[in-house]
């Protein structure tokens, strides 16, 4: 059985969740899409030795990652069963619902039948009695708030999650389900949404700023845009990219001409930071307090060692935040 490295909380950073008393590493790791059953198993241990050796503790994972859907939960769950269960108190696994899981009518989006029925079969994959942080996946515009609050609060109440967590909301609806889920008493402490150097979505719709008033984390998934602020699309699409390989979550179509030369543009100036893109991008996601940590996906070791250089990170200038933004926008900077 695996025996994690007696140095592994020597170098990680760990963040506090807002005002709460959870903290989690600066980087995490996601099993969305290199933890489904087209994936080798061995390479999915050695994925997550290598992350908790290397204090990466937050795990998270969602209903329907796969392909197929419950996969990812199945095969993590035999990894914390056959490797890591003696560490189960040092781990925080996250999962969530709310996006098509099975057939009929009560297999998707946010209503209290769905989501409760859904973490009872989450448990049942990953063989746990509670998660630690249980998300609403997306807004749910046909079902009242307080039934997927209120559903939250019961998988809080009945012990199955320690905290609940929003996904996807915008920052109007997360201050009314926040406003409920304080009269309830559960603790609410984090949002995970995508965040990353061409999408600013968060910024726009209010959630970053609402999550720093109401005092609450933030975790930004698809930090690297899926690969594009990396050095792999520079010079073209290799031919064993995600795009060539897999075109369920990025396409030859989202590389126009205008967004490689804003890639280019980007690259260099990581260079003159003695970094590479993915680092800069990374870095760019921590460069303030509001963002609680990053959380990355990787197909080989050497990929999340990499990204984890960026614990030992060097804060922006002004000039190069501006600098940054200049390159995506143009001479218009969104830093004025």
């Amino acid at each position: 059985m695996y025996k994690a490295k007696e140095s592994r909380y020597d170098c990680m950073e760990y963040r506090r969740c807002g005002a709460s008393g959870l903290k989690l590493p600066a980087v995490s790791l996601g099993l969305w899409h290199n933890f489904g059953d087209r994936s080798g198993y061995d390479m999915m241990k050695k994925l997550c030795f290598t992350a908790f050796d290397n204090g990466i503790t937050h795990f998270d994972l969602a209903n329907n990652y796969g392909p197929e859907p419950g996969s990812a939960e199945r095969n993590w769950g035999r990894i914390l069963k056959e490797e890591l269960k003696d560490y189960r108190d040092e781990l925080i696994i996250s999962t969530k619902a709310g996006y098509d899981m099975w057939k009929g009518p009560y297999g998707d989006w946010g209503s209290r039948k769905y989501l409760l029925a859904s973490l009872d079969q989450s448990l049942l994959r990953m063989g746990l009695d509670y998660v630690d942080i249980y998300y609403h996946h997306r807004m749910d515009p046909g079902t009242p708030l307080e039934e997927t609050m209120g559903a939250l609060n019961q998988a809080v109440i009945s012990g199955k999650a320690l905290y609940a967590g929003l996904s996807n909301y915008d920052g109007e609806t997360m201050k009314k389900a926040c406003r409920i889920l304080e009269e309830l008493h559960c603790p609410f402490v984090i949002n995970q949404n995508r965040y990353n150097i061409f999408d600013r979505t968060i910024e726009q719709n209010g959630l970053k700023q609402a999550a720093a008033e109401e005092k609450k984390g933030i975790i930004a998934f698809s930090p690297l845009a899926q690969g594009l602020l990396t050095d792999r699309y520079l010079d073209g699409i290799p031919s064993d990219s995600r795009i060539a390989v897999d075109g369920r979550f990025l396409r030859a179509s989202q590389i126009t001409e205008e967004r490689a030369a804003q890639i280019r543009s980007l690259n260099r100036l990581a260079s003159e930071r003695g970094e590479s893109l993915a680092r800069m991008a990374l870095e760019w996601v921590l460069k303030d307090d509001a963002v609680t940590g990053v959380l990355i996906g990787a197909s080989r070791p050497e990929q999340l060692l990499e990204n984890l250089k960026i614990i030992d990170r060097t804060p922006f200038t002004k000039e190069e935040l501006k600098a940054v933004d200049e390159a995506v926008f143009g001479q218009e900077s969104r830093a004025e």
